[in-house]
């Protein structure tokens, strides 16, 4: 089968994937799952992990497939597979879990001891089909178009996750501030707008953006460029500022907003990354504010998104690229090219 394959970091998009012929994945484990794939959806990570950003993090064998948005059809299953047959439609969340160590018991997907992370760790869906198993695969319910929600798998759930514990600190009256309206923020925010009855202030460079975030439920929308945003949220806030912000930049201009803009106690989320935190311990102690990161979510939290998607509370703006668009979509996204998710149909 055809795939695009990682053979060494580089910081050059352009060539950074190679597309190659390669064996088909077949079923060897009881709860193997072999998927057709139709939607892969590109991510930043996608070019952070050709750049060699993640190989200190977690253990990478090269050539890999990449790609951990992924969507398709069923075509293969093992033995003891009950939740899918052959011919189902499914959205892959992106770890494979054992299910049997203790995060696992308490349902944290993410910090499952064994875990292998398709595109990451393990061979990925840009390629014709991926091998993952029974735990990751969630059935799409009929009338949702598997190749549109693929970025949902990682980018979706990775902003709904995020969303999820700010909300739980929101109340009516209250501000929440949206950093970037791109292709995990725009997700991020129909959740939020979907789940809180908060003020949303939305930050983007880009008009098209802002448009977008007031289409989507934003209240306000600032340009960050051009506005002296502390002043900005201060005055939409009675100087009480943001009890909550989602950063899905990440950089270290806006990192470094959080102590001029984060109400007391309220949390700054890092969803976005690539950035730092460069913050006196002063500026929390007096704020009592924190920095919370964000990688991912669980896999019952995929399965609420894909229930908020099915019931019309978000929408993916996505573009659709053939395989052999691949690192043209990866140079695209480097120059801040692409409005809303880029998704590989191979």
């Amino acid at each position: 089968m055809r795939a695009a394959r990682l053979h060494e970091y580089t910081d050059e998009m352009g060539d950074g994937l190679t597309i190659e012929e390669i064996d088909a994945p077949q079923v060897t484990a009881s709860d193997d799952v072999v998927v057709e794939v139709e939607g892969a959806g590109w991510c930043q990570t996608d070019n952070h992990i050709i750049e060699g950003m993640w190989a200190d993090y977690v253990p990478q064998e090269l050539p890999m497939t990449l790609g951990h948005e992924n969507t398709g059809t069923v075509v293969e299953t093992g033995e003891e597979v009950t939740i899918v047959s052959e011919g189902d439609q499914v959205i892959c969340h992106p770890v494979q879990t054992c299910g049997t160590c203790r995060p696992c018991r308490q349902g944290e997907t993410m910090y499952c001891e064994n875990a292998a992370f398709n595109g990451l760790t393990t061979d990925g869906g840009f390629a014709e089909e991926l091998l993952t198993n029974e735990r990751a695969v969630i059935p799409l319910p009929d009338g949702v178009d598997p190749t549109d929600i693929a970025p949902h798998a990682d980018a979706g759930i990775t902003a709904y996750h995020a969303v999820k514990k700010a909300v739980d600190e929101l109340n009516p009256g209250d501000t929440a501030v949206v950093i970037g309206v791109g292709g995990l923020g725009h997700i991020g925010l129909q959740c939020l707008d979907a789940m809180s009855a908060a003020e949303i202030v939305a930050l983007d460079i880009k008009q098209s953006a802002r448009d977008l975030a007031s289409d989507l439920g934003a209240t306000h929308t600032l340009d960050p460029e051009t506005q002296d945003i502390p002043s900005e949220i201060a005055a939409l806030t009675d100087d009480r500022g943001a009890v909550q912000v989602l950063d899905f930049v990440g950089a270290d201009e806006t990192t470094a907003l959080a102590p001029e803009i984060t109400a007391a106690g309220g949390d700054h989320h890092i969803i976005g990354y690539g950035g730092h935190i460069h913050e006196p311990s002063q500026a929390l102690v007096d704020g009592e504010f924190s920095f919370v990161g964000n990688i991912v979510g669980r896999y019952a939290e995929l399965q609420e998104l894909v229930a908020l998607v099915e019931d019309g509370y978000v929408d993916l703006h996505t573009s659709r690229y053939e395989l052999d668009e691949i690192n043209s979509v990866a140079e695209k996204l480097e120059h801040g090219e692409i409005d809303g998710r880029a998704v590989i149909t191979p």
